[in-house]
């Protein structure tokens, strides 16, 4: 049995004698999976994305936070192999960070915590229109161009590509978007596209909704950084909101503990509340002691 294992354990007060992580005791009986919020939250059953795989590919083929809800890495997997089959010959997906494989907090990132969030790079090509594979992480400018540091060259964005990835993204039954962080600049030049292509007013309407440059983060100009709602499966086993959930999603469930999860919280020890600290549900009240026990990576 892992050493985070037993902390999570020691500090849920729970006795177990199985060394998976995936039944729902460790956190509380009936909580698993995603729980709590992308800010502060943790997950169980999580499924690694693929170094490679058809259409897509890792932008850290050793890094260790590539794990995220299995409908998410799914969902990635799918999405990335039809653009790569409605636009062939094109570079791949470059996925950056999803979550830890039990969650909490990771370097450079402040959500990411519950796996409902990735950042994906932008498609590029050329000034002379060739598609290339991102390096990683190009700042964009209001026209749509990025910088190639120390090369004084400059990259644009692949506009048909990069929309026809947002296109898909909420056109997934499996993933049911609930943000897509990005720059208003970004926003306006893949809006003002679709509505060229004249593409469905609705599409359009929840592309609008959805992308958001973040006002307490970096703009999110150098990428695309996908969070999805929770299903209303997940909300029963305790994951909760982190944002809007949006009128063409799934109708939601009301989360409800049974009186043995409500009795396991109640007698567990959660640290003392702080001053004006603002009430939580009992999942998420899980989900920041289970965090807690989660070894500090830094970052920001």
């Amino acid at each position: 049995m892992s050493r985070l294992l037993l902390q999570l354990l020691g500090i849920l007060g729970v006795a177990t004698t199985t060394a998976c992580f995936g039944s729902p005791t460790p956190l509380a009986p009936g909580l698993r999976g995603s729980v709590g919020l992308p800010y502060h939250g943790v997950q169980t059953d999580a499924a690694e994305l693929p170094v490679r795989s058809p259409g897509l590919v890792r932008l850290r083929p050793k890094g260790e936070n590539h794990f995220g809800r299995p409908r998410l890495v799914a969902a990635l997997r799918e999405v990335a192999k039809r653009i790569d089959e409605q636009l062939p010959g094109g570079p791949p997906l470059v996925v950056g960070d999803l979550g830890a494989e039990w969650g909490g907090k990771i370097p450079r990132h402040n959500s990411h915590r519950s796996g409902r969030d990735v950042d994906l790079l932008w498609f590029l090509m050329t000034p002379t229109q060739i598609p290339i594979v991102n390096p990683g992480f190009l700042h964009l400018g209001p026209d749509g161009l990025a910088p190639l540091y120390g090369t004084g060259q400059y990259v644009q964005l692949d506009i048909e590509r990069q929309w026809l990835l947002v296109r898909e993204l909420l056109n997934s039954p499996e993933i049911g978007v609930q943000f897509l962080f990005v720059s208003e600049p970004v926003e306006g030049l893949l809006i003002e596209y679709a509505r060229a292509r004249a593409e469905p007013a609705e599409l359009i309407w929840r592309a609008e909704t959805v992308m958001l440059q973040p006002g307490d983060s970096a703009p999110h100009d150098d990428h695309l950084h996908l969070r999805i709602a929770c299903s209303p499966e997940e909300m029963v086993l305790g994951c909760e909101g982190g944002g809007p959930y949006w009128e063409w999603l799934p109708a939601q469930q009301e989360f409800h503990l049974g009186t043995a999860e409500e009795e396991e919280i109640a007698n567990s020890d959660p640290p003392p509340a702080e001053e004006n600290a603002t009430p939580t549900s009992p999942a998420s009240s899980v989900a920041q002691q289970a965090e807690r026990a989660l070894p500090d990576p830094g970052g920001t």
